[in-house]
């Protein structure tokens, strides 16, 4: 989808551009990609499954940190700079990951990676505003959604098609030459920024402190909370009280003082912070859905790795061919009603999930995953634009970071309270269902007495309690299935509450031009 005025741009600017979407596109996949494939990872490091998930917890924990800090650093040294040091740091970070030798020596690697590699996606998401702007920037704004959305969803396939075919360590050795080939392509063509180093003496440490200790344990929390029944355990209501005496300390400096980590005051814009709202909610529906779906064709289905990899293709096959749509409609129409139907799209595709049975399989899912998978591209290109787009351009590093932030704070949040019903609706259904399995019903009799016969024809050794077994596993597949059916629905009346923040957007201007760096 080419813009009108692109011939204005140098060819070398987008090459510059493309370079950047790759080091973000490799930042965002490497989550889902290790998520995917935790049990490969913790055979290989033989650690116990607590142990294991601080592999990942430690990247999310240093990331959620990183990604708003990023506002900041893009001042204090200039936003290439900055990409070419993240970008730098989260090569070599991946690369010692590949090297670990025990289960410390890669948690505390995840922790760099994660950290130093942060800042590349909010990164750039400015750069999309601020290297292209006015009405050229769409197609780049459309290649930051569609990486934003295609590489958690594809990040399950990848990374169990990787550890089928090899070892580990190739889930980390996979972002060496990328993240090479992006900084040497970054570095050659982006155009160099000026920054002000003198903000590093007058940097907020206090408010730094509040932030990251706010940020990491909020996201401890979310974490752990749904395995240890969130305030049922002293751990949780601990983290708990620390995530809420930073947030004190946080706010208040970023409020307060003249050079804060991080500006709040983005937050007066009507359309960031609405935009910001909506972007948390579309993370519930991409990480939300990305997480459920596998767990329900694993679980209740019993189908292999590459049967559900090929379902949750479809749709990222379906964002690859929406995110051009979604592009010319929101520079043709009002963004508004681009987003408006984009959150439709994904609350009627979220809510043909919500009707799943024992028999469900590519076919019954192909139309929701696309549905889905175009209203999530529809949904993220109309907001970045709203939220961000037409924000003074000194503003749009530290708003990227935050509404970055945000969504993944979204996404997380959303994962710890899928999982909390989970056990709520699971134990609910497994009641219900045992209630209905009195033994003198007569269904429940034929039920077992069927079984019986058919084992007993097979020569079981105990056909009576065979049956018996098998009505039971049946109740708890039904409950299974009922559960995920009750997530879905949930996910998608989110989506259909959230409609109520479009409301609440102001219509757009004009996009001013912003100035090209220098």
């Amino acid at each position: 989808m080419p813009d009108a005025d692109a011939g204005k741009v140098p060819l070398t600017l987008h090459i510059g551009f493309f370079a950047m979407v790759i080091g973000m596109f490799m930042s965002i996949l490497d989550v889902q990609i290790v998520a995917s494939s935790i049990h490969e990872i913790q055979a290989g490091v033989s650690a116990s499954g607590d142990e294991i998930a601080w592999v990942q917890t430690a990247y999310l924990i240093a990331e959620v940190v990183g990604i708003p800090l990023s506002g900041f650093l893009n001042r204090v040294f200039g936003m290439r700079r900055l990409f070419l040091m993240s970008a730098a740091g989260f090569t070599g970070a991946s690369l010692l990951c590949a090297l670990s030798w025990d289960l410390q020596s890669l948690i505390v690697f995840r922790c760099i990676q994660g950290f130093v590699g942060a800042a590349m996606v909010p990164t750039t998401m400015a750069a999309a505003f601020t290297l292209f702007p006015g009405g050229r920037s769409m197609t780049q704004q459309v290649m930051v959604g569609m990486v934003a959305t295609l590489a958690p969803s594809i990040g399950p396939t990848l990374g169990g098609w990787v550890t089928e075919h090899s070892s580990w360590h190739w889930l980390f050795l996979l972002n060496v030459l990328p993240g090479i080939a992006a900084i040497v392509l970054v570095y050659m063509f982006v155009p160099r920024q000026k920054g002000d180093m003198s903000l590093l003496r007058r940097m907020d440490l206090i408010g730094l402190a509040g932030m990251a200790l706010m940020l990491g344990s909020l996201e401890w929390v979310v974490e752990e909370g749904p395995k240890q029944f969130w305030f049922e355990s002293r751990e949780i209501i601990a983290g708990s009280l620390v995530c809420l005496l930073a947030g004190v300390v946080f706010f208040y400096r970023s409020l307060t003082t003249d050079t804060p980590v991080v500006d709040l005051k983005v937050f007066r814009d009507r359309n960031f912070a609405s935009g910001a709202l909506v972007g948390a909610v579309m993370g519930l529906g991409l990480y939300g859905s990305t997480y459920i779906l596998p767990l329900f064709l694993g679980q209740a289905r019993g189908l292999s790795s590459l049967q559900i990899g090929q379902i949750m293709s479809v749709s990222g096959v379906a964002m690859f061919f929406g995110g051009p749509l979604a592009g010319a409609l929101t520079r043709k129409f009002d963004p508004r009603l681009v987003l408006t139907a984009g959150l439709l799209l994904i609350g009627l595709g979220t809510l043909g999930n919500a009707q799943m049975t024992s028999e469900t399989g590519f076919e019954q899912l192909f139309w929701p995953q696309v549905m889905r998978g175009v209203g999530l591209i529809m949904t993220m290109v109309p907001t970045t634009t709203l939220a961000i787009g037409f924000l003074k351009p000194e503003l749009v590093a530290n708003a990227s970071g935050i509404f970055t932030s945000v969504r993944n704070l979204g996404g997380a949040i959303g994962i710890a309270l899928l999982n909390t019903m989970m056990l709520h609706f699971r134990s609910l259904h497994e009641q219900e269902l045992a209630a209905g399995m009195d033994p003198s019903r007569p269904e429940v009799q034929d039920f077992i007495s069927r079984s019986t016969a058919a084992l007993q024809a097979s020569g079981a050794a105990d056909p009576h309690g065979a049956a018996v077994a098998q009505l039971i596993m049946r109740m708890q597949q039904e409950a299974l299935i009922m559960t995920f059916n009750n997530l879905f629905f949930w996910m998608a009346m989110s989506f259909v509450a959230v409609l109520s923040v479009v409301l609440v957007l102001k219509k757009p201007a004009a996009m001013a031009a912003a100035p090209q760096g220098h």
